[in-house]
């Protein structure tokens, strides 16, 4: 997997970057499902970024369905790019419903209703 330092002048977050590089190699095949990634560690360096800077990437990765962590067997990636963009557009729109007033299960009974 190539992946490129992120550039510390920019405005986005460091951990946003470092998502967003790891986001990439997953969408053009260096990082393939069921494919283990360097440790957080490794991927620090490579990156020229704190080893948290990369856990809290890989974490939001996790959270759009796109990585696995797992004790023994390390981080996996297990989703796919289109996987994490519809993972983030549902987190966006129970985000809009909380705000309309709708709990999650309203959400989803909706949602079962119009399929």
């Amino acid at each position: 997997m190539q992946i490129s330092k992120v550039n510390k002048k920019e405005p986005v977050a460091l951990h946003d970057q470092v998502a967003a590089e790891i986001r990439r190699a997953i969408a053009e095949g260096e990082a393939a499902q069921g494919e283990r990634l360097p440790p957080a560690v490794d991927l620090a360096t490579v990156l020229g970024v704190n080893k948290n800077t990369v856990i809290r990437a890989l974490h939001i990765l996790r959270d759009e369905g796109l990585l696995d962590f797992t004790r023994g067997r390390g981080v996996r990636v297990v989703g796919t790019p289109q996987r994490g963009a519809v993972m983030t557009r549902i987190d966006e729109l129970l985000v809009f419903a909380r705000t309309q007033g709708y709990r999650r299960d309203e959400v989803v009974a909706l949602i079962q209703t119009r399929s």
